[in-house]
């Protein structure tokens, strides 16, 4: 029996259900389906990282952390961003752990973005930035990536800045088109936004996977923008611990402020044990340094399996995705298109539509490799029997 309210509630986000990551999470495991859909990795941590946590667990470390993060923590990351970046943040007032990357995003928007602003974001993206922005009485504002390169067009920003933009919201490696943002993007960003008052909110939570030689070109890499940006990154991303929920955020210190105070109202400090271990772990560049190497030989591997596939996979400069096209043999809706995988073929995959707010389809499928290799083996199996409708 449900107990029904008397209380008629009114909804913020009326047009927003259940992420299509939980949908296609449930018609997977009713399929028992291979997962290469879900952006996080199937294989364990290193062990000395769980050790680290066990032993700070055990030393005590188990207490509210000081509000903005362990001193330690954020000390060894100042040092970190200043050695690969060469962008100085102050650890006690430009520094922010926070309880996942999302928990960092959200606070930003929160903190930055009012009533009647604008905010800038590029689709395909991460599905929780228009809701955010939407939370605040602000309007979102989704330009296009241009497909099939998925690169900004830099002069449609331009026109799309108007008296009431605040902030333009950047994802680089981009989620889920596995694109990288350049150099001369970061001189185009800056050039547009310099007579102006808007922020920049950086999504970097796959900063150190890049391919193929390629340097990570985060806001912290243009003092300019540094300046006039939060960055936010991921320790789940880059460890691959996606359950343990401890992000950071970068920024000046008068944005910082501003985080701070809503931070504080929404889970105060992060969880201690995994900020100790965290602090130690990050002693070693090493552990973080390889990811790109290691994920490229993931990448590599999958797209050789899927060489004979009916797939036509497109180019993936970072993260740990790739997007593969079915256009050549099918014109179902990406949506469509997923579900009979998991039916037919007992694989689960995402559609690109999913990550645009009017559902555009491209025929266009998310395939995450951060998998084990036997995972890729199966999915890849999988997709090679495909054959069209």
């Amino acid at each position: 029996m449900t107990l029904l309210s008397s209380v008629q509630p009114h909804p913020k986000l009326p047009d927003v259900g259940t992420t299509i990551f939980s949908v296609i999470g449930q018609l997977a495991a009713q399929h028992n389906a291979i997962n290469l859909s879900q952006g996080a990795p199937n294989f364990p941590c290193d062990p000395a990282l769980t050790e680290a946590v066990t032993r700070a667990m055990k030393q005590g470390h188990n207490q509210y952390a000081p509000m903005t993060g362990l001193g330690a923590l954020k000390e060894v990351l100042a040092d970190k961003v200043n050695t690969l970046y060469g962008q100085q943040y102050d650890a006690a007032s430009e520094i922010l752990i926070t309880g996942s990357a999302s928990q960092g995003l959200y606070s930003a928007i929160a903190a930055l973005v009012h009533p009647g602003d604008e905010v800038i974001f590029f689709e395909p993206a991460f599905d929780s930035y228009a809701p955010i922005v939407r939370l605040q009485g602000a309007t979102a504002v989704g330009l296009k990536l241009q497909v099939p390169a998925f690169t900004i067009d830099w002069d449609e920003v331009q026109a799309a800045i108007t008296p009431r933009t605040r902030m333009i919201i950047i994802n680089t490696p981009h989620n889920p088109s596995a694109q990288v943002l350049t150099r001369e993007d970061l001189d185009r960003l800056a050039a547009i936004i310099r007579d102006t008052s808007v922020v920049v909110l950086s999504d970097e939570v796959y900063e150190h996977i890049l391919f193929d030689g390629r340097q990570h070109q985060g806001m912290a890499t243009h003092p300019e923008l540094a300046r006039r940006s939060v960055i936010v990154s991921s320790f789940g991303k880059t460890f691959h611990v996606t359950g343990w929920r401890v992000g950071y955020c970068l920024a000046p210190a008068l944005l910082m402020d501003e985080l701070v105070k809503n931070h504080q109202f929404m889970m105060y400090s992060a969880d201690t044990p995994m900020q100790v271990a965290f602090a130690d772990y990050l002693r070693q560049p090493e552990h973080y340094l390889g990811l790109g190497e290691f994920f490229q030989r993931k990448r590599d591997t999958l797209a050789s399996l899927l060489q004979n596939s009916p797939f036509r996979l497109l180019p993936s400069a970072g993260s740990f995705f790739m997007l593969a096209s079915y256009a050549d043999f099918s014109d179902e809706r990406d949506s469509e298109m997923v579900k009979r995988l998991i039916v037919d073929y007992g694989v689960a995959t995402i559609p690109l539509s999913a990550f645009y707010t009017d559902g555009t389809d491209n025929k266009l499928i998310r395939l995450s490799f951060a998998k084990d290799d036997a995972t890729l083996r199966a999915g890849a199996e999988a997709l090679c029997r495909v054959t069209a409708r």
